[in-house]
This record gives C-alpha cells, structure tokens and sequence, in this order.
C-alpha cells in the first residue's frame, strides 16, 4: 500500500513540474523538480535495503546522481550532464553484474543492432550542431546505449516481470535523452518539454519497479 501512494505521489509531483515548467518563477521549478526523484527514493528504500549489497548500492546510488542531475541540470548543462552520466554508469553496471548468461555476448549479439543503428542516427543528426559539445555528447550517447544494450543482456538472468519493466524503462530514458539532444541542439519541436519530462518520470519508475520485482519477485 505504501508503495502505491508514493507511486501517485511520485507521478503527480512530475505532473504538476510538467504543468509550472516555463510558466512558474525559476526558484518553483527547481523545488518542484528536486522532488520527484526523493520520492522515487523512498520507493527503493521502503521495499529494499539500499546497500544490502553491492547492485541494491549501485542502483540507489543511480537515483541519487539522477537527484542530483535533475538539480543541477537546471543551473549548469555541463555538470548535470556529468550527474547522469554517473547514473547510467550506474545502472549499466549493476545490468552487467547480474549473476547468470551474458546472451548478448554468448549467441544473441543481433539484438545489439538496433540500439547500434539509433545511435548512429541519433548523433548523425547531432554531429553538426554539436560544436564543443560533441565529445561529451557523444561519449554520454555511448554510456546510455551501453545501459539500454545491458538491459536487453538480462533476458535470461531475471524474471520475466522485471526484465520488461527495467528494458520499458531504460528505453524511455534513451527516448527522454535524445529529445533532451535534439530540443537544445537541433530543433526545439513543440511540447519538448513534455515528451521530455513524460518520459523521464516513467523510465525511472520502471528502472527501479523492475528492479524491486528482480530482488523480491512480486510486492505490494
């Protein structure tokens, strides 16, 4: 029951910073926006000890730098860019260390190809506007494809449940990033913000919901 109210807690703190972004005082946003991840936070502390070992640590550790990312994104591009490089660090290492097969690398490396292909793309269409930004970009494109590419790896290592959340979510992460790129890079397409926001909150949820149900099987 807990975990159901903080998750409406959680969505509707991300709701309302949709709702005030660009149309509230500076200092209200960044309040509103330091909010959402806490919560999330308290989702993971609740069902889970946060360094009973060294992927609950690592994992925790992600939504702290995501924390922090979320903060200081706000102020400086640079080192909050550098907070969630951190974070997918994070979450890419704890994918890996899952005891079991390594599929990708052992007989399913195709699956690898269609992340391959967006990265690509994705910086394909960046490249040009990147200007000093590009080898940050560009390495930070690397690190959160790696994450997507470990999500996939963990098909035969967890159970079904949490394998789909944890890969929704870190699918949505990458779509969430790649607007961030192409809004502040390329072109500022309409309602950014939202496709932006929408699919941050969502990806996190999932990232941590699959992982809870990867240590506990089903909880309340």
């Amino acid at each position: 029951m807990k975990t159901k109210v903080l998750a409406i807690l959680y969505f509707l703190t991300g709701l309302l910073y949709i709702l005030i972004e660009n149309h509230s005082s500076f200092l209200t946003e960044v309040i509103i926006k330091a909010l959402i991840i806490p919560v999330l936070i308290l989702i993971f502390i609740i069902n889970l000890k946060p360094f009973r070992n060294l992927l609950t640590g690592l994992m925790f550790s992600g939504l702290l730098f995501s924390w922090a990312g979320d903060v200081v994104l706000q102020f400086n591009f640079i080192p909050g860019l550098a907070c969630f490089l951190i974070a997918q660090i994070m979450y890419l290492t704890a994918f890996l260390m899952i005891p079991g097969k390594n599929i990708i690398l052992s007989r399913r490396f195709y699956l690898l190809i269609p992340v391959v292909l967006y990265g690509i793309g994705l910086v394909s269409l960046l490249y040009n506007d990147l200007a000093a930004m590009r080898i940050p970009v560009i390495l930070y494109a690397v690190v959160i494809l790696s994450m997507l590419g470990a999500a996939i790896n963990r098909l035969e290592k967890v159970n079904k449940s949490s394998y789909y959340l944890v890969l929704a979510g870190a699918m949505l992460f990458v779509i969430s990033d790649s607007a961030i790129a192409v809004s502040k890079f390329t072109y500022q397409f309409e309602l950014s913000s939202i496709v932006i926001m929408s699919t941050y909150v969502t990806a996190q949820f999932l990232i941590v919901i699959g992982f809870i149900k990867q240590i506990r099987g089903d909880f309340e």
